[in-house]
């Protein structure tokens, strides 16, 4: 996962630490083929192993400065060009230089990889590029012992952290960058909320009583402002219901913008996050659910929406207090191919992997409970 081009990495100091620590092990290695030059078979071999790590460095350090040059091909680059020079060190070193465990060509300029890699790609990323150091260890050692054991465990752990570091800096970064997107969106709604209450809301309202003093066709202006000031009100004082970077968004916003002055919706007080498309779906049957009373139930008719959170499940309860559904209607609109509530509710909340249940009867109103268990964490609704 990679940060937004607008935003820093957060793995930046990551970055520019792998990069000095690769020049501080640079001058190390250095060191030691100056202590243990004459004892090896080839010195030359030994040198030019050294000029490559030197121009490797060089390359390495120019492409981790930049954001655009952390990109994937340098890193795993980075780590076979180092196993490859750590592989020169069995025709470097002499059988006594070996048997005193004198350190290999690269000696600890062979840790940046795990780090880079780690920065890059996660811990599963430092992980693996912690075990191609530590096998090429064992090649160029041309045996396992405790030191090479020990070596291998090092480098894979710091390939670990490094990584578990990074991802949870940019996982830290996202979260940062959309609490103050819903903040900058919270301030903007305030501010446009104050404005409509000082002039359309205060017009509404005065609408609404005026029709209702004068009766006739000016108390029906009167009901129809009446439900626009709510609506408009739900509008401006209920949380955007838009998605966030992970593909999920609230429910309890999304069903606030049905609230009318026959419609309550009643909602738990915090955020009722699923994946947009559970969300997408249960709204629709709602508002199926909500537009049969209109059709159905008569002018007069109210309604009420419960939503309820219970951890594993969510509840959504549709209830009005209209005639109810006669028995066997339902039947015989399926029967007749109107398949407005088997396709628009039944269907969408089965897809979801929920149940759907109808509680009804003449003169008893209408009640649909809509039962939806909460994806796991990582999966989205079937």
């Amino acid at each position: 996962m990679t940060a937004s081009p607008s935003l820093r990495d957060p793995a930046t100091p990551l970055w520019y630490g792998a990069v000095v620590l690769r020049w501080v092990t640079l001058f190390f290695a250095l060191g030691a083929i100056l202590v243990h030059l004459d004892g090896y078979v080839r010195p030359w071999l030994a040198w030019a192993a050294f000029g490559c790590m030197a121009f490797w460095t060089v390359v390495t350090t120019l492409g981790y400065l930049r954001p655009g040059g952390r990109v994937p091909l340098l890193v795993v680059t980075d780590v076979l060009v180092t196993c490859g020079i750590m592989l020169t060190s069995p025709f470097v070193l002499s059988d006594l230089q070996y048997a005193e465990l004198a350190p290999l060509v690269t000696t600890v300029w062979a840790a940046v990889p795990p780090v880079a890699a780690g920065a890059r790609f996660g811990g599963v990323g430092g992980v693996v590029a912690g075990l191609a150091m530590a096998v090429s260890t064992a090649v160029a050692r041309m045996e396992i012992n405790l030191d090479v054991a020990r070596d291998g465990v090092l480098l894979t752990a710091s390939g670990l952290l490094i990584g578990v570091a990074a991802a949870t800096a940019r996982r830290s970064q996202a979260a940062l960058a959309r609490a103050m997107r819903t903040e900058a969106a919270t301030a903007e709604r305030e501010r446009l909320a104050r404005s409509i209450h000082d002039s359309v809301l205060q017009v509404l309202a005065r609408v609404r009583r005026r029709g209702s003093e004068l009766g006739g066709e000016a108390a029906e202006l009167a009901r129809l402002a009446g439900e626009q000031e709510i609506a408009l009100r739900a509008l401006v004082t209920t949380e955007p219901p838009g998605t966030s970077d992970n593909d999920t968004a609230d429910l309890r916003s999304a069903l606030q913008l049905l609230s009318t002055s026959r419609v309550q919706i009643a909602a738990p007080a915090g955020e009722v996050r699923l994946p947009s498309d559970a969300v997408t779906e249960l709204v629709a049957a709602t508002r199926e659910a909500l537009s049969n009373v209109d059709k159905h139930a008569g002018p007069s008719a109210k309604a009420w929406v419960l939503l309820e959170d219970l951890g594993e499940e969510i509840v959504l309860t549709i209830r009005d207090d209209g005639p109810g559904i006669p028995q066997g209607r339902l039947e015989r609109a399926l029967a007749e191919g109107h398949l407005g509530v088997a396709k628009s509710i039944r269907g969408r909340v089965t897809e979801l992997g929920g149940t759907c249940t109808l509680v009804t009867a003449p003169g008893e109103g209408t009640e649909w409970e809509l039962r939806v268990p909460r994806p796991r964490q990582g999966r989205k609704a079937r």
